[in-house]
């Protein structure tokens, strides 16, 4: 219980059933001056201001509030709405669920083909990598291609290192066609090998003290199915900047070694999902 709820609290503003008084008082120091041994002190006068609210007043603020309320709630569901629309309006990369439990999955992937430059993990894409890549599906490569934008951002590189490589996900159609050359210095096309991975789903804004915690917690996962993955990790990001950290989703990825239990006695395929985003 509140202080403002407690039967012992006296407030000094006066309820009644139509309107409430809120007074304010101020209080002037009171001169005090000698003369010929004699002390006059003078008035020290109280200021009284008062407002009066009418229970007219009190609906209005509470409507008012109301509406308030109503309009974040709106812009909430609003905002959730656009973010998942904008996730669902790309391409993203193919992959098989091999074993599933809350946030952590097993999942197989395809051979990719990316379009990658070197990053720093923290700077969200703000180094000029991401419009680097963003020039190159703009047309910035020999064939003048413009290319569809793709999900995941891929970060590969040691977790908590500065530097990283983002790349692009070629669209399965300009991959099998032969991606085009970029012409960006510091752009290249290179080949993302499939295989299986373990991996954690969570939101949050992405950087790297996020990404090694989520790494320790899916390295603990593992650990309990008896999964051996790789020493290096690698993050992916499905949303555009805009999206609230709280709605986006984010993964940390290990690849698994051959010598793992799950890739050794690993599920049949008609067991498997394949992939699709949310």
């Amino acid at each position: 219980m509140s202080p403002l709820e407690s039967p012992d609290w006296h407030s000094p503003i006066q309820h009644s059933p139509a309107n409430f008084e809120i007074r304010t008082i101020f209080l002037m120091a009171g001169l005090a001056a000698v003369n010929g041994g004699m002390g006059v002190a003078s008035r020290v006068p109280t200021i009284t201001q008062s407002r009066k609210f009418n229970t007219m007043e009190l609906g209005r603020m509470k409507r008012t509030m109301i509406y308030i309320t109503g309009f974040l709630g709106v812009a909430l569901v609003g905002t959730v709405a656009v973010a998942m629309a904008t996730r669902a309006g790309y391409e993203s990369a193919e992959y098989k669920v091999i074993e599933s439990d809350g946030s952590f999955e097993v999942r197989e992937y395809p051979d990719l083909m990316l379009v990658a430059t070197d990053s720093k993990m923290d700077s969200q894409g703000r180094d000029g990598s991401f419009m680097r890549l963003f020039q190159y599906i703009s047309g910035a490569n020999e064939a003048e291609q413009k290319i569809a934008m793709t999900t995941p951002v891929f970060m590969e590189g040691e977790i908590g290192k500065s530097d990283v490589s983002m790349g692009f996900v070629m669209p399965k159609e300009v991959a099998a066609e032969g991606a085009p050359d970029p012409k960006g210095e510091g752009v290249k096309l290179r080949e993302r090998k499939g295989g299986r991975f373990a991996v954690i789903r969570f939101p949050g804004k992405l950087d790297s003290k996020l990404a090694k915690e989520k790494e320790a917690e899916l390295r603990a996962w593992m650990k309990s199915r008896e999964l051996e993955g790789e020493e290096s990790a690698e993050a992916a990001g499905y949303d555009p900047p805009f999206t609230p950290a709280a709605l986006r989703r984010n993964e940390i990825l290990i690849r698994l070694k051959a010598s793992s239990k799950e890739t050794e006695n690993g599920k049949s395929e008609a067991d498997s999902e394949t992939a699709k985003d949310s």
